[in-house]
């Protein structure tokens, strides 16, 4: 198996949701970053290339057949080359909409997160991330580093990638477009609904009280 769908989109745009809606057009395992944490063989993969290794993109996602969501979010680039054929799904919201849900999650953890009470292999993947995304694609913590890197992002990705081989979705539009562009046929129900403010948190153990 190897990537069908590559997803350019931070987290926070929807990235959960459109895991779920993949997996359910049959086009998982879709990873994301909760597959960092669950599946043992892809920390070490995102630590080395952190750390400056170049890596083998096919067998960082074998068993993988779609991506959204950080830390893949963060080389898109580099797998739209590595794998040709894919498509590209650019998950997007409004930067102030974002920028609300980011600081209330993605931010606001890595600002506190050395405060945290986290199992030590949690804590290391995050020390990974920190290196990788925040430090890295944001550019350190703050408003303005985060929009701009948001910004640059979008366009980066409105520039590289043909439109044939790219939609730009937030799953608010729902089903038809991108099974439009996936060319399949919309399943019944709902549009999957998923990773609010405290589905997020749930998965380290509760929210942080600011200072």
């Amino acid at each position: 198996m190897s990537l069908k769908i590559i997803g350019s989109g931070f987290g926070r745009t929807g990235t959960m949701s459109t895991k779920l809606a993949l997996e359910q057009l049959g086009f998982g395992p879709c990873h994301h970053m909760t597959e960092v944490m669950e599946n043992p063989n892809q920390p070490a993969y995102w630590k080395a290339y952190a750390d400056g290794a170049e890596l083998d993109w096919a067998e960082v996602f074998a068993g993988y057949g779609a991506q959204v969501d950080f830390p893949g979010a963060a080389v898109w680039h580099e797998l739209s080359v590595a794998f040709p054929d894919a498509k590209v799904i650019h998950t997007e919201r409004p930067e102030e909409d974002w920028w609300a849900s980011y600081s209330a999650t993605i931010g606001k953890f890595f600002e506190y997160r050395e405060s945290l009470t986290l199992p030590p292999p949690v804590a290391a993947i995050f020390e990974t991330m920190d290196k990788l995304l925040i430090q890295g694609v944001i550019g350190g913590l703050g408003k303005d580093n985060a929009l701009s890197a948001y910004r640059r992002n979008n366009e980066k990705v409105r520039k590289t990638i043909s439109a044939d081989r790219l939609l730009v979705f937030t799953p608010s539009d729902g089903w038809d477009p991108l099974c439009d562009f996936l060319e399949v046929a919309p399943p019944e129900g709902d549009f999957p609904r998923s990773n609010a403010r405290n589905e997020f948190w749930a998965l380290f153990g509760g929210e942080p009280v600011s200072a």
